[in-house]
């Protein structure tokens, strides 16, 4: 049952930083990242200069985080960057801008399940299991994930934390046996010498970098569960990024190490052609038969996790689109008991469901297909955000010059920067983006011109005197 009185009541609870954190880092799935956006941007990519995409990424994302932060006291509305960029660059914007991130977290979610049920099928069949087809699995965790998302948060940051303390343990393991037995290279870091990292498409490695902090902007999507938003949104940002972008960095490096510079790309070229799996393979030489196995489960749970807290994270954006009149009233309605958006999270389900149904049925690649084809749909679309909201922080503070209070840095000095940094992501990520899907200049460039279009609907076909729900 949901409410629907006149008080129309909001989403509540008492998360913490470190809950915040647990939900946003499992959306960014530090295994999953490991295990599949790894192997894509090494063996699409740049192959043993990776380490320097996810570098690069983590520090324009942390650059971003500084406007976004200082602009967070100023927008008191779990809408993300869609209640940022309305109230920097306005309400029509704002639309389009609403439209680019459903896009952008439902291509990412579709992408894991796709990816969960290759996982699962690949595990059965190493262990001599029934050839069943990954669809099948995908649907499994599909309905597990509408359980758990139907109720009340706490219940889903519980079950994430759970989840991304072991997978962040195991992995921290795996890096330390790594250094202290290293490969064939010994311990180096050539992969941050300006002769390996530019070799290939660092474009590539950039953009699955980028993929592996979809959702991190979260933070201010939970405000309204959140314990003292104003100061708990600001650390759990900060502190996301810097964990996430730490740990991506110091793993893919620990990776080269293990498998050698001048061997890695080939291995992650077998892994994209089903040929072996990198991240188990590794693991395998490095912990033995038994932390395969550890790894192997982990990995499973971190791409539930991640599914789950996506299906959280869209959930709560339909919501607050319906509470300003973006998308029907009855998505914006809250659960009685469960204190949940029942509704919303009901129709995520159907919508996911659906789009892996069709994906299913044209025979589409679980792996390269459906996850590396939709994780640069959702990356393109997580830029544009970005790059969008990073302009209205700098267009909200010159037309609110007293809210500045002397800080260019945090207000001018940043959001420029980012800006800056952001058009340099965009631009390699679409001039690389044929090595994404596989597939010809026609489909690669209908792909990514899918989060702009949406942007275009969202500006121009919304009215702007949409009813606004009090």
């Amino acid at each position: 049952m949901t409410t629907t009185n006149a008080e129309t009541p909001r989403l509540n609870g008492r998360l913490g930083p470190v809950g915040i954190v647990f939900m946003v880092v499992a959306a960014a799935a530090p295994l999953t990242v490991i295990g599949g956006n790894m192997p894509l941007a090494m063996g699409l990519g740049n192959g043993a200069g990776a380490p320097v995409g996810f570098l690069t990424a983590s520090l324009v994302l942390l650059v971003f985080s500084v406007g976004f932060v200082t602009m967070t006291p100023h927008v008191p509305e779990a809408g993300a960057f869609f209640s940022y960029v309305t109230a920097g660059l306005g309400e029509r914007m704002g639309k389009g801008i609403a439209v680019v991130a459903l896009i952008a977290y439902t291509a990412i979610q579709v992408g894991i399940y796709g990816y969960i049920g290759w996982a699962i099928g690949d595990t059965v069949a190493f262990y001599d299991g029934p050839q069943i087809p990954w669809p099948v699995y995908s649907f499994v965790i599909l309905a597990i994930v509408a359980v758990l998302g139907y109720r009340h948060i706490e219940l889903s940051a519980k079950v994430l934390g759970v989840a991304l303390a072991l997978e962040i343990g195991v992995v921290v393991v795996l890096d330390l046996a790594i250094i202290a037995d290293p490969g064939p290279a010994g311990i180096t870091f050539a992969s941050f010498t300006p002769d390996v990292f530019s070799q290939g498409a660092i474009g590539i490695a950039i953009l699955f970098a980028l993929t592996g902090f979809i959702g991190f902007e979260a933070t201010a999507v939970f405000r309204d569960e959140a314990r003292e938003p104003k100061r708990t949104i600001p650390r759990a940002t900060y502190a996301a990024v810097i964990l996430i972008g730490a740990f991506y960095t110091l793993t893919v490096w620990a990776f080269v190490v293990a498998i050698g510079p001048d061997n890695v790309a080939a291995t992650a070229q077998q892994t994209l052609a089903g040929e072996g799996n990198m991240l188990l393979d590794t693991t395998g030489a490095a912990l033995g038969r038994v932390g395969r196995d550890i790894v192997n489960i982990l990995l499973l749970t971190s791409l539930f996790a991640c599914v789950l807290s996506f299906h959280n994270v869209i959930a709560r954006y339909q919501f607050v689109l319906s509470r300003k009149g973006l998308l029907p009233a009855r998505l914006g309605t809250v659960h009685d008991s469960h204190e949940s958006p029942a509704f919303s999270s009901l129709v995520q389900t159907a919508t996911a469901a659906s789009i892996v149904g069709v994906l299913a049925v044209l025979g589409i690649d679980p792996l390269v297909g459906v996850f590396g084809s939709m994780a640069g749909v959702a990356t393109v679309g997580m830029v544009l955000l970005m790059l969008t909201t990073s302009v209205a922080v700098l267009v909200f503070f010159l037309r609110n010059r007293g809210l500045s209070d002397g800080r260019i840095w945090q207000t001018r000095i940043a959001p420029g920067l980012a800006v800056l940094g952001l058009l340099g992501s965009l631009w390699l990520v679409l001039s690389n983006f044929t090595l994404v899907t596989g597939g010809s200049t026609t489909l690669s460039a209908i792909l990514a011109a899918v989060p702009f279009v949406g942007l275009l609907i969202g500006a121009l076909l919304w009215k702007p005197t949409a009813k606004k729900l009090t």
